[in-house]
């Protein structure tokens, strides 16, 4: 089983690697963002959350440019804490959140560094960071996917939102059910690029309010384009609608979604709620 009330099969994995090749075409390479430090990069993933990049990047030089070391970050009082981090939002939360994560590793290691994490297996690192206060499997998984290189899948709102309209996840599946669903369904290979790919077509094209389905690389492949679309998605080709000329789902042998046009409707209007793990 890969999730609660779906089963990974043959077809499944067909579907992804055909998502990952369009994507591909569609964006060219799927660079992941820079490998940091491990404690950098997990006090850099508390600040991203619930705010834009543009945002979390500011919040974060800030935060540094006031604090240098970790120590004197860790030392420091939360009102100070929050006052640098304000640009991100949610200043006096993360401040508290940032504060306990380093008092836990400090307690723990008896100094704050992480870079045994590059040498430890996924498992270790995983429960590790699990078990800090306020850490959830978004921020585990961004740890090991961009700071460690290991094969992760970090679930955003984007990812969230288009992996459940692509048919990968259950429609009320969780953000944090979303990452077992798919870390089982996706090939750590692909598990990446597929994330920066999703991100940036739940940027720019799966959007929350109304998908831009007919420029949609990936439509012929989603249960949901029909809704949008006003009938069946033939195959795409260079990113043009063949309407008709295939069924959907036809490149991986995959049918549309259960309930009609309906209930299609219903499933693309629901929005995820932001992970803040």
């Amino acid at each position: 089983m890969s999730g609660p009330g779906r089963v990974a099969g043959p077809a499944d994995g067909r579907r992804v690697r055909a998502i990952h090749r369009r994507l591909l075409r569609l964006y060219g390479a799927l660079e992941p963002p820079r490998r940091t430090d491990p404690l950098e990069e997990l006090v850099f993933t508390v600040l991203s959350q619930n705010t834009s990049d543009a945002n979390s990047s500011r919040a974060y030089a800030s935060l540094r440019e006031r604090f240098p070391t970790w120590e004197e970050l860790a030392a420091a009082r939360p009102e100070d804490v929050a006052d640098a981090i304000r640009v991100g939002g949610l200043a006096r939360i993360k401040a508290a959140r940032i504060l306990a994560i380093l008092g836990e590793i400090r307690r723990r290691e008896g100094r704050l560094d992480l870079s045994w994490m590059r040498r430890a297996p996924d498992e270790e690192v995983r429960a590790y960071l699990s078990s800090l206060p306020g850490v959830g499997p978004k921020t585990v998984a961004v740890v090991l996917a961009f700071s460690l290189g290991r094969p992760a899948m970090p679930v955003d709102t984007h990812v969230h939102r288009v992996s459940r309209r692509l048919g990968l996840i259950p429609p009320r599946a969780s953000a944090e059910a979303a990452h077992g669903i798919l870390e089982e369904l996706v090939p750590p290979e692909l598990r990446v690029e597929l994330h920066v790919g999703l991100i940036r077509l739940g940027r720019e094209v799966c959007v929350s309010r109304r998908p831009r389905c007919e420029a949609c690389p990936l439509a012929d492949l989603c249960p949901t384009a029909p809704a949008y679309l006003g009938g069946p998605v033939g195959r795409r080709r260079g990113g043009a609608d063949t309407r008709g000329s295939r069924s959907p789902g036809a490149e991986t042998g995959g049918s549309p979604p259960p309930g009609g046009r309906r209930a299609g409707r219903r499933a693309a209007a629901r929005r995820p709620s932001s992970s803040s793990g």
